[in-house]
């Protein structure tokens, strides 16, 4: 009788540590990624404030005096730890200040909300057709290894590897816009949907043809395996070997090279945003980077770092989404 009451008590406090376990290290990771994004922003913010210029240089009529009273208006007279430490404080409360001449007095909240929506859905749209057709690609490529199919994946990803984006972009540009009239040549904030199409198909080139060779390596290794010759020889079907074992075990490998990439597109194309006059935040960061507007370069930089510190931890989450066998600990059941 105490047998059989205890065994279950031993289960139930099994999984209590377990998701115990969880919990610390999700703690831990937002706590690393805390202080990860405390450091980044010390570092641009002691960078930014020895560089030569200030926010007002192009004011060319204004006098020293006046000089002088600007900047003690908006605090950029203060010692530069002094003016840090009252930046995360204003942070910390959702206020990231104001723009100094790029639109002056313009709160950077304003600014910033108004072109991340833009650049986060152009680049993730792209992330996710890159991704699925990179995959379905790179599945069939293994698959069907030395035939047709292989060899017309394979062009692919190489051209995807070889040529720029805005290769692809201007020739989309002339086929699809210019010739066929298809889609706007530049960005309409009216038709955001097919204003996007071009712009998304010409930044998922790389992270296709990227995803398509990995996968299609890792997956040709994985069916060539002893591990899977010696459950062929079990007598477990072709369907399952695939679906439950080959692809599986590739997924794992491929997203800790998929979500990095994704975070890249998500951050902006300056070079897609120029060709096709995207009001995405890309164009925004360098024209803040060149007229020395700081608390706009902090803001975005900010934005940049949140992104991609959130998707590494998704990698380390979709790890065990993909294989419930793989524990956070690192353990397998």
């Amino acid at each position: 009788m105490d047998k059989t009451t205890s065994a279950p008590g031993e289960k139930r406090e099994g999984r209590g540590i377990k998701l115990n376990g969880m919990t610390r290290y999700v703690l831990r990771r937002i706590l690393i990624a805390a202080i990860t994004l405390f450091v980044i922003m010390f570092i641009l913010f002691m960078l930014l404030s020895l560089m030569p210029g200030s926010p007002f240089n192009n004011e060319e009529k204004l006098s020293p005096d006046q000089l002088a009273a600007l900047r003690a208006h908006y605090g950029l007279d203060k010692p530069v730890i002094q003016r840090f430490l009252i930046y995360m404080w204003n942070m910390l409360h959702g206020d990231f200040g104001v723009s100094y001449n790029i639109q002056q007095n313009m709160p950077i909240n304003r600014m910033v909300g108004a072109r991340l929506p833009v650049t986060l859905g152009i680049g993730l749209e792209a992330g996710i057709l890159g991704a699925v057709v990179g995959l379905v690609l790179g599945i069939v490529a293994a698959l069907k290894q030395r035939t047709f199919l292989d060899a017309g994946a394979t062009l692919i990803s190489t051209l995807g590897v070889s040529l720029p984006s805005f290769v692809f972009a201007l020739a989309l540009s002339y086929f699809l816009g210019f010739k066929l009239q298809l889609f706007p040549l530049l960005y309409d904030t009216n038709r955001p949907f097919l204003s996007s199409v071009m712009p998304v198909i010409a930044l998922s080139m790389f992270m296709l043809a990227s995803v398509q060779r990995y996968t299609r390596s890792e997956m040709v290794s994985i069916l060539e395996s002893d591990f899977m010759l010696l459950a062929r020889s079990k007598g477990i079907s072709k369907f399952k070997l695939i679906a439950r074992h080959a692809i599986r075990n590739t997924l794992i490998s491929v997203v800790t090279v998929m979500v990095p990439m994704l975070v890249s597109l998500m951050s902006g194309s300056l070079v897609m945003e120029k060709i096709f006059s995207i009001p995405g935040l890309g164009s925004l960061y360098i024209t803040a980077i060149q007229s020395n507007d700081y608390n706009v370069v902090l803001a975005i930089s900010f934005v940049y770092s949140v992104i991609f510190i959130l998707a590494m931890l998704m990698v380390d989450l979709l790890y065990v989404i993909i294989d419930p066998r793989i524990r956070i600990t690192g353990e397998r059941g």
